[in-house]
């Protein structure tokens, strides 16, 4: 069975400080078309259902936990946990999850977003990173942007935590830095 495969892919990594950045994004959302959303937030394993249900409520896009060998589809929004990433078969893409290596993050974002580097010529990807400590995620979107994708990272005023953002500024040539409001209406822009 094929499934329906987005056209854009929104790729957003945050942590400390991300949960309230993410609720901002997603409630501003109108429904999507031609869009997937995969959002790789810092959090205890235990915490991500309640997560995927707590930005559901009242929303009209579908939001849901990623879960091991479920395919990609369009118009709706995956919370990540684990190590997931993403690869192509016959009947489209699809999540592969392990258990995040000890001492490293839930979820790795420099996982998920590598995994779309080999797709970049299928989507249109547009890369984000949030709030937060340290630099999850620079890596991957640094080669995410040398691959055609779009990258955004959060300014210094507006990141709870400018670890992971400041460290994007630095690294990552060309990268928009935003605030969250102006990071809201680029990715309402991009999903038109």
């Amino acid at each position: 069975m094929k499934h329906s495969i987005p056209r854009k892919i929104v790729l957003i990594g945050a942590s400390t400080g991300g949960p309230g950045q993410i609720e901002k994004i997603v409630n501003a959302l109108p429904a999507l078309h031609s869009t997937s959303i995969v959002i790789a937030q810092h959090m205890a394993v235990g915490f991500m259902q309640s997560f995927a249900k707590r930005l559901q409520e009242n929303h009209v896009n579908n939001i849901s936990v990623a879960r091991d060998k479920e395919y990609l589809e369009n118009a709706k929004i995956y919370v990540c946990c684990g190590a997931t990433a993403i690869s192509k078969d016959s009947s489209g893409y699809i999540f592969s999850q392990k258990e995040s290596p000890v001492n490293a993050f839930n979820p790795d974002i420099n996982t998920l977003f590598n995994s779309f580097i080999p797709y970049s010529e299928d989507f249109d990807i547009l890369s984000v990173i949030l709030t937060g400590i340290g630099n999850d995620g620079v890596e991957a979107c640094k080669a995410l942007g040398q691959n055609g994708s779009s990258c955004i990272t959060e300014s210094e005023s507006s990141a709870i935590v400018d670890g992971m953002p400041s460290r994007a500024r630095k690294e990552v040539k060309d990268i928009k830095v935003l605030d969250i409001a102006q990071i809201v209406d680029s990715i309402k822009e991009f999903c038109n």
